[in-house]
């Protein structure tokens, strides 16, 4: 043990503000799925003749799906501080696709989900590109794609919703939303299965640590060899997909083409995808933040509508999660950072820590290995320290 270490628990009590802080931590990480389970409670109470059944149940995860795949989509360039707008249109223009080819053209539903999923990447692409490369906001960028997305939608329809004929839509087509797996709805499943794959993206694999670390710190990112514009654009892509992907379900569940349906999943979907960043993993955008988001969303919106509430409670109940998902994600950023801050501070000045300060100089190569500084570590590398998260 250091000397550092030994001089700084000598002069600190055992246990001292140790409580404070795990209660703290806990209400931080779990308060929101805690608020979950209360309102679901609450409702039950209120309803308890409709709400705890399982045929409200099920038609929770049946209508919910859709709005947390997109969510899920959207969370992942928020992981790297940028923004996707274009989801809510890219959800209508995909799905009104779908309609338009099998419907209209008669197109096979494994061809057209393949080619809808691959216009979904292309946009992804497109975003990234004007981001990264032409310097365009996020904000402004995907804003603009998606207006031409929007475009495009009320050129295939015509402004008219797009109805199947006499026969219908093919039956394996309708089965990716009307089917059930383990006395479930599919759809469940696919919702469990993206966010399973960003969990284990986010949390385990280089390509997650890469995308958290161009998000805090894009200088940083650059300095130890990250290559940041790969990665967002990267992220957009995967949103690009996903958000594909929610559209290929959203024509197989409703059947019907609209033109003006993708509007009404955007702000669900950044309620979700901002105010899971603010559990499980506080600060940080993260899978199981996101669903826990939703599950809140659905299980409020399922138990005002069962109360009778007017048609105007929904984008109200909306707007007001969004702005505080918004103030809840920006004040677990700034306590986050600065919860590093202090860890980097008593490192510096001797007092017991929990983390070490990120050291990079330029002209470092990613993973040298270079000798002992003050704050880190013997045998650390740059990337090494500059993606250790204080803990």
């Amino acid at each position: 043990m250091s000397a550092v270490r030994r001089a700084g628990r000598r002069g600190a009590k055992p246990g001292a503000g140790r409580a404070p802080r795990l209660r703290s931590s806990f209400v931080g990480v779990y308060g929101l799925l805690g608020l979950a389970v209360l309102i679901f409670v609450l409702f039950s109470l209120l309803l308890p003749g409709t709400f705890p059944t399982g045929t409200n149940i099920r038609a929770i995860l049946t209508n919910q799906s859709i709005p947390a795949v997109l969510a899920l989509g959207a969370t992942i360039p928020i992981v790297t501080g940028r923004f996707d707008l274009s989801i809510g249109f890219g959800i209508g223009l995909a799905h009104v696709a779908a309609m338009w080819l099998i419907a209209e053209h008669g197109v096979p539903w494994p061809l057209v989900a393949v080619l809808v999923l691959t216009g979904g990447v292309v946009v992804g692409l497109l975003n990234g590109l004007l981001v990264e490369f032409a310097q365009i906001d996020s904000f402004i960028a995907t804003l603009g794609t998606g207006s031409i997305l929007y475009g495009l939608t009320g050129w295939i329809t015509g402004g008219a919703r797009i109805v199947p004929g006499p026969h219908g839509l093919p039956g394996g087509f309708t089965n990716l939303t009307n089917a059930d797996f383990l006395s479930l709805p599919i759809t469940f499943w696919y919702v469990l299965a993206i966010a399973f794959v960003l969990w284990l993206c986010l949390e385990h694999l280089p390509a997650g640590r890469y995308l958290y670390v161009v998000g805090a710190n894009p200088r940083a990112a650059e300095l130890v060899g990250i290559p940041r514009r790969r990665v967002v654009i990267s992220a957009f892509v995967g949103s690009g997909a996903v958000t594909a992907f929610a559209g290929v379900l959203l024509a197989a569940q409703q059947q019907i083409g609209d033109p003006s349906a993708g509007s009404a999943y955007l702000l669900p979907a950044f309620v979700g995808a901002l105010l899971g960043s603010t559990t499980i993993k506080p600060g940080r955008a993260n899978a199981a933040g996101t669903l826990v988001a939703v599950a809140i969303l659905a299980i409020g919106l399922s138990g005002l509508q069962e109360e009778g509430a007017a048609f105007w409670v929904t984008p109200l109940f909306n707007g007001f999660t969004l702005l505080a998902a918004v103030g809840m994600a920006g004040y677990a950023a700034r306590r986050r950072q600065h919860a590093g801050s202090v860890v980097g501070a008593d490192a510096r000045s001797g007092r017991p820590g929990q983390g070490v300060r990120v050291d990079v100089r330029p002209g470092d190569r990613p993973g040298r290995q270079r000798g002992p500084r003050k704050g880190r570590e013997p045998g650390t590398t740059d990337e090494d320290a500059a993606m250790r998260v204080p803990r």
